[in-house]
């Protein structure tokens, strides 16, 4: 084993250094030599080392054997080759989106995208309209169409998936989709993993010099002092921007609710002024939990105040993984201070706002010092005074509360 691991490396440093003289063909020829040289095994191996195809290292192995193939000087032109199906089969592209699109989970432009069809299924359906494609080739161009293949990894509460569970993706995005045609703000929210504040190890690593690291306590034990940061975070799908009110008291849903009434003030009502409502996707559980009267009855309160309906929408109980603020922002966070101790509430709040992607992410953020009681209760009188109304399909999952002025 360790001498497959040894031959490997070798090829692949003596394939780096002459890589920038060779040509097509001449590549194909090398790799085929070194094949050869190696005996059994040897195309597997060189393939692992250089990355260049099975099929291009067997055409440099047809080249050795034929005499006259190495004397032939021509190489192909620019651009020749085989061309993309997708560039000779004009519709193709567009009849495998109509046969995704049933079975999405958003689009582009809204909270999800990802297929429950396999490219086995969208393959043989292809074919039976008159494409000639592979499973292989489906899958190629679903990763060039920046879909993902996404594993069944779920927290499940109960003991099967709830039938709706795809029903209610659905709604999520329809009704998403509606209010971002009107120009209303649809945001994800969710609070991410409470932080210990000090001199404690982070997973993950950082660039240092040689020799260097940084030195952290041996224990996790949250400082008394510094206490813990409890970042709640909201993300708005339209503009790819997101806003995270780093709360030092607890994760409650007066604290949630709160945390949106600063984005509206400080971010919402600025780049949404003709808007008419909002829209708001959630878990099923935290301090956003459907289940929550606080949730309802503070939200109720902001409706007020600001005098606009909100739409809450919650994801079926185990797929909190498929709510946008998780890939599309939290994700991000923890990758730009894996490794970095977060020694106090400021340095907290600057990495979060210096997150960044390539998509052009911006992230605005804003400390909560304000005290959030457990264990509130709501009356049965003011419960019953909140202006909802549930939706037909999983009441529970899906309603909208109006200002009370308006009603």
């Amino acid at each position: 084993m360790d001498n497959i691991i040894e031959t490997t490396k070798s090829i692949a440093r003596k394939y780096e250094k002459i890589l920038p003289v060779l040509d097509e063909r001449s590549r194909r020829i090398w790799c085929a030599t070194e094949a050869l040289e190696i005996g059994w095994g040897g195309i597997s191996l060189v393939q692992r080392a250089t990355g260049v195809s099975r099929p291009t290292i067997m055409h440099g192995l047809r080249d050795l054997r034929d005499d006259s193939g190495l004397k032939r000087k021509q190489l192909r032109k620019s651009g020749g080759g085989r061309q993309k199906l997708q560039t000779k089969d004009h519709t193709l592209l567009k009849d495998l989106d109509v046969l995704i699109e049933p079975a999405t989970r958003g689009d582009p432009e809204n909270p999800l995208r990802w297929s429950s069809k396999s490219t086995i299924k969208l393959a043989e359906e292809l074919t039976v309209q008159g494409h000639k494609i592979t499973q292989r080739t489906v899958y190629n161009i679903l990763k060039s169409q920046k879909y993902s293949l996404k594993a069944n990894k779920k927290t499940k509460e109960g003991k099967e998936d709830h039938p709706d569970r795809d029903a209610q993706f659905q709604l999520i995005n329809t009704k998403a989709k509606e209010f971002q045609k009107n120009k209303n703000p649809v945001l994800s929210v969710d609070t991410k993993k409470k932080e210990n504040i000090g001199n404690f190890k982070n997973v993950g690593q950082e660039w240092m010099p040689k020799g260097e690291w940084t030195e952290v306590n041996t224990h996790d034990f949250p400082d008394d002092k510094l206490g813990k940061a409890a970042p709640y975070g909201i993300y708005d799908i339209n503009q790819n921007q997101g806003f995270v009110s780093v709360g030092i008291s607890h994760d409650t849903a007066e604290f949630a609710v709160q945390s949106i009434r600063t984005w509206w003030y400080k971010m919402g009502q600025e780049m949404y002024l003709q808007s008419t409502a909002i829209m708001i996707t959630a878990d099923c559980g935290g301090s956003n939990s459907n289940r929550t009267k606080l949730w309802k009855y503070e939200l109720q309160k902001l409706a007020d105040e600001i005098n606009k309906p909100i739409t809450v929408c919650h994801f079926p109980p185990g797929t909190s993984k498929w709510n946008k603020i998780e890939h599309r922002m939290f994700s991000f966070i923890s990758s730009n201070w894996r490794g970095v101790p977060l020694v106090s509430l400021q340095t907290i709040v600057e990495l979060i706002g210096n997150t960044t992607t390539k998509a052009g992410l911006k992230i605005a953020t804003n400390i909560d010092k304000n005290h959030y009681a457990t264990g509130r209760k709501i009356s049965k009188e003011d419960f019953k005074a909140i202006e909802i109304e549930h939706s037909d399909f999983q009441a529970s999952w899906n309603y909208t509360i109006y200002p009370r002025a308006a009603a």
